[in-house]
């Protein structure tokens, strides 16, 4: 572990011992009694009801909450007036993310359900100021909904039979324009992915089933060229229509593709040469359309390396992670990091550090950003596994994070829970809070 990074990181998840508390320590928040005198040069910020931090030259608070509970679970409304200016675009120079020249972190949280489940800009503000609050920078949402027969939330494109039709209505983009500037007005900037693997709000499936039949090959999505041509459009409208705005961080090509999808229908024929192939070609159309937003896959940063006894590791899913990593026409790498789905629950912290580290490794071999842009346990001591983790991306010097998922409490109840979200209040919120700041520490970013 680089000893000024490992440091600061201690020093945030410790309560200090000393009179005055050091730069970037807890110095207030519900459940907090230690000291709340911050070392010369700096003040007590308050950053949401859990968590006041020292920060150096800051002279107020920015937030102010108020506490609710909800299904029995302690959350907080906030309440902002969002006034932060997001301007210009985020680049990468290396393994790093940049913006306007100068470090730029990326650290964060999904919010898939903050487009689709038609909240009205007061919810919307809610939510992304609850994340905002953890200094977060940037949000991973859905820019897509695929639907044969609308179902009341918002949804951007329908097919009628083979015809597909986007909407630009108040329930279409006119709603996602709504998502920008809420997540801008409180200074994050959106990850955006275009379809989905899975079935889940339409995906690749749709797609497929309706250009080629019900129950074609899942896989080709990735090689008929009809469908191709049907993405793509999509794809095309979607991007335009954002091609200027500084609140669109990157473009994702899909929500963890592999060979197989939700149904158990493959041609036989998927290897990772297949989606290898598919994701550098849609990434090179979208830089040809789009030259200011960086570009991802969205994957789960599986490796082939066949034999391997962990089938993550084996190639056997359609992903090849270091192969994709070196697609010119890709900015960064990403991953997830779900032990206990992937038969690992007997060890999902150690599990997990070591693929933190793997990807890393993969992070310098390329001298490209790679991020773990989706990950979680349900087990009792997630607060300490996250910590682990968060500890080793520290250590290994990985770009960033965003974890799934945000939850905040809204009009009409709480947000999707699945048994990731974290609530305002919670262990893992106020761990987040601490693990931003030190990420800004690192990055100097903050």
């Amino acid at each position: 572990m680089n000893l000024l990074y490992g440091l600061a990181f201690i020093s945030l998840i410790s309560i200090s011992t000393a009179q005055d508390v050091p730069e970037y320590g807890q110095c207030g928040g519900i459940g907090y009694t230690g000291s709340t005198t911050c070392a010369a040069g700096n003040t007590c910020v308050v950053l949401n009801d859990y968590y006041s931090q020292c920060l150096p030259g800051a002279s107020s608070s920015s937030i102010s909450s108020t506490s609710t509970t909800s299904s029995g679970t302690t959350t907080t409304t906030t309440s902002t007036s969002p006034t932060a200016t997001v301007s210009g675009f985020v680049k990468t120079s290396g393994m790093h993310f940049t913006l306007d020249d100068k470090p730029f972190t990326l650290v964060g949280a999904n919010a898939y359900w903050v487009g689709l489940m038609n909240y009205d800009i007061a919810d919307m503000n809610t939510a992304f100021a609850d994340i905002a609050a953890t200094g977060a920078t940037a949000v991973r949402t859905l820019g897509f909904n695929e639907v044969t027969t609308p179902d009341g939330v918002a949804y951007y494109q329908s097919w009628n039979g083979s015809t597909p039709t986007i909407n630009f209505g108040a329930n279409g983009l006119e709603n996602f324009d709504n998502v920008v500037a809420a997540a801008k007005a409180h200074g994050l900037r959106l990850l955006v992915t275009l379809t989905n693997n899975w079935s889940d709000y339409g995906g690749m499936d749709v797609y497929v089933n309706q250009l080629l039949g019900q129950g074609s090959p899942h896989d080709y999505f990735y090689t008929n060229a009809t469908v191709i041509a049907a993405y793509k459009n999509y794809v095309k409208t979607f991007v335009t229509r954002y091609l200027n705005e500084p609140g669109i961080l990157a473009w994702e090509l899909a929500n963890e593709p592999r060979c197989l999808g939700s149904t158990s229908a493959t041609s036989g024929t998927c290897t990772v040469s297949t989606i290898s192939n598919w994701a550098a070609d849609i990434s090179a159309f979208i830089k040809s359309i789009d030259t200011n937003h960086l570009v991802a896959i969205g994957d789960e940063g599986f490796f082939n390396d066949p034999g391997n006894p962990i089938y993550v590791y084996q190639g056997s899913l359609g992903i090849d992670f270091n192969a994709n990593l070196n697609i010119s026409t890709l900015d960064f790498g990403t991953f997830h990091l779900y032990p206990e789905s992937w038969g690992e629950a007997d060890s999902p912290g150690s599990f997990g550090s070591q693929y933190i580290t793997d990807h890393a490794t993969a992070m310098i071999a390329s001298n490209k950003p790679v991020i773990m842009e989706e990950f979680g346990v349900t087990i009792a001591n997630q607060n300490d596994t996250y910590a682990g983790w968060y500890s080793t991306i520290l250590s290994t010097d990985l770009t960033g994070d965003l974890i799934w998922q945000a939850g905040s409490d809204l009009t009409n109840g709480p947000t999707p829970n699945d048994g990731y979200a974290i609530y305002p209040g919670s262990d893992v919120y106020v761990l987040d809070t601490q693990h931003a700041a030190a990420l800004k520490v690192r990055d100097g970013s903050s």
